[in-house]
């Protein structure tokens, strides 16, 4: 059975059908699907327009996830993903994809809409190794403490307890500090 209130093309309307509805101002784009224009666009609706990218092998991380959660308000060209299951995946995922090949553990994710997800603290903490390691998060993470003020301890937390990643110290030293700028706010 299909979504209520999401559309996908070739499901219960052609492409041409749902551009057409699109253009007349009867839904909008979100994620991979459609919804109705007046529809409040949920964390549910918005991993559940994810689905048919997405394996129970796969979760959502990073850019990604902190907009299924509410975050970000527009979604990334390419959805982050990484492994969620014990045996690595042998086949090409997909080009909408960023794909990594490395495990979350099984408190690191929640399902929302039948897809997994990374938490809200994992997510932070996956955004500021990605900083520390050069990549350029800032708006991402700042967004993320906007949404979830008081995210950071936990985000730090979550790294202190969990395997060996890299970037791991700096990126606890980094929450920490944002943790300790929140507390003194």
């Amino acid at each position: 059975m299909g979504w209520p209130f999401l559309y996908f093309a070739g499901d219960r309307l052609s492409t041409a059908e749902l551009s057409a509805a699109r253009l007349d101002g009867d839904l909008v784009e979100v994620g991979e699907a459609y919804m109705p224009t007046d529809a409040v666009e949920t964390r549910e609706l918005r991993a559940g327009s994810l689905r048919p990218l997405m394996s129970a092998a796969l979760a959502l991380t990073r850019r990604s996830a902190a907009w299924v959660h509410g975050a970000l308000a527009e979604p990334p060209v390419r959805h982050d993903v990484q492994r969620f299951s014990a045996r690595r995946i042998h086949s090409v995922v997909d080009n909408r994809l960023v794909y990594r090949d490395v495990t979350l553990r099984g408190e690191d994710v929640m399902a929302i809409s039948g897809v997994a997800v990374t938490t809200p603290a994992r997510t932070l903490a996956d955004l500021v190794r990605d900083q520390c390691g050069g990549v350029d998060t800032a708006a991402e993470i700042a967004a993320v403490l906007r949404w979830s003020p008081g995210l950071a301890s936990t985000a730090a937390q979550v790294l202190a307890d969990g395997p060996p990643l890299h970037h791991k110290r700096a990126a606890i030293a980094v929450l920490r500090t944002c943790a300790q700028e929140e507390v003194t706010r």
